[in-house]
């Protein structure tokens, strides 16, 4: 799950990030409007951690830019203005949530765990394909029972497919869904072939199925018949 950390206080930001990567969250962060703007531009994210003042534009016009262009990222306002206005304008713009500054990184954690069950998983904390199942909010997957032991981006990748089961997703779109802004510039897609691998290996020494398929000049899918 990758989360857009919009907050110009660095501390503040280092810190939710901090605690957020504990959790399992893949983080990046953006300090100033124009910053987020050509973020939203370039990753799509499962939830948007959004400060309304920003040293040169509004966090509010970040969630106008997110919702024109159609994108249906999770939006969270943090903010240090209380106000009901502030309130009712980020809801009405189209906002998952609002928490007001300060609050405890725990409760933060839960709500961004309750906007992307809500969004990406119609509430449930579960998804469950045959044999495998991931708890989305336990952040673990078991195979018949039995749990598997992935990393972080393995969890992620099969997560990312099995949400878009018999979807057939560009090496592109996999690399852009796992990489942050911090990893190195991809100039082949290697790494995805190895996360993949890795994944289809520890789920069939667990007595899965072979779900994961390439698609010959396209990309892979996740096959359930």
């Amino acid at each position: 799950m990758k989360i857009l950390i919009v907050e110009d206080e660095a501390a503040l930001s280092s810190s939710i990030a901090s605690y957020l990567k504990q959790e399992n969250y893949i983080c990046e962060t953006a300090a100033t409007y124009a910053q987020a703007l050509e973020k939203i531009d370039y990753y799509d994210y499962d939830c948007l951690l959004l400060d309304i003042s920003l040293p040169d534009g509004n966090g509010l016009q970040v969630l106008q830019a997110l919702k024109q262009d159609g994108k249906t990222d999770g939006v969270i306002i943090i903010s240090a203005k209380n106000s009901l206005d502030d309130k009712i304008a980020g809801l009405q713009l189209g906002a998952d949530d609002y928490l007001a500054k300060p609050f405890h990184l725990s409760e933060l954690s839960a709500r961004i765990s309750a906007v992307i069950r809500r969004r990406r998983f119609h509430g449930e904390s579960k998804i469950i394909v045959n044999e495998i199942e991931i708890d989305t909010a336990a952040k673990t997957v078991k195979v018949s029972g039995k749990p598997a032991e992935l990393t972080r981006k393995e969890y992620d990748l099969l997560l990312f497919f099995m949400i878009n089961k018999n979807r057939v997703l560009s090496k592109n779109a996999l690399a852009e869904h796992i990489s942050t802004s911090n990893d190195e510039v991809f100039d082949n897609f290697d790494f995805i072939y190895t996360h993949i691998k890795n994944v289809k290996k520890k789920l069939a020494a667990l007595g899965a199925a072979d779900y994961l398929n390439s698609i010959y000049g396209m990309g892979y899918k996740f096959e359930v018949r």
